[in-house]
């Protein structure tokens, strides 16, 4: 099934070239499990082939990232935040977790968004609580555009350096996503069982 997904993003990247990298990166930033990972790697051997221009290959990814990340954002802030305080409680999440939130995104938002456009698997999620929290929209562009945009350029360099061996790195990658996700989820089940344990003393 994924090798059939990737050669589906595949054809769609070397048919429609620019617009299939802007359309598929700006899914994939919206939470949408369209990966980078094939995207930006295939672009860059498109351009090492002499079909795309390897700098607008990942300007292009970057800027779709971005415009990806906005849409999460904007889901999070004005969706997200009235469903966590409207039902928040079922979930073990008070007004003061907002807060809480709040005051880390705001003190610390643009070290958080900037570190994790940079991880694998997390990457894609950040945009979501960001919004929730109600970070700074103009903080939050800044520091996405400045993470995504080594980020981009670095899988479209690797499909370019490594030719026709690029989709050998997806499977790397693929299995880091899996494991950066299993981690956060044990995290933050470890931390709602903490905190249940806290509630019942």
């Amino acid at each position: 099934m994924w090798q059939t997904f990737t050669n589906w993003v595949m054809e769609e990247v070397a048919r429609y070239g620019y617009l299939a990298v802007f359309i598929g990166m700006v899914l994939e930033s919206a939470c949408i499990p369209i990966p980078s990972e094939i995207i930006m790697p295939f672009g860059g051997l498109l351009a090492a082939r002499g079909q795309l221009n390897f700098w607008w290959v990942g300007l292009l990814g970057a800027l779709a990232n971005v415009v990806g990340s906005w849409l999460a954002y904007l889901a999070g802030r004005f969706g997200g935040r009235a469903f966590i305080e409207k039902y928040g409680k079922y979930l073990l999440i008070s007004r003061h977790h907002l807060q809480l939130a709040d005051r880390w995104f705001e003190e610390k938002g643009e070290i958080t968004v900037f570190v994790t456009r940079l991880l694998p698997g997390i990457r894609t999620f950040i945009s979501l609580p960001a919004g929730i929290a109600r970070m700074d929209f103009l903080r939050f562009t800044l520091y996405s555009l400045l993470g995504v945009l080594p980020w981009s350029y670095f899988l479209a360099y690797l499909g370019y350096l490594l030719g026709e061996n690029w989709d050998k790195l997806t499977a790397y990658l693929h299995t880091a996503n899996y494991f950066l996700l299993g981690t956060a989820l044990l995290v933050i089940a470890l931390l709602y069982l903490w905190q249940k344990k806290q509630r019942r003393r």
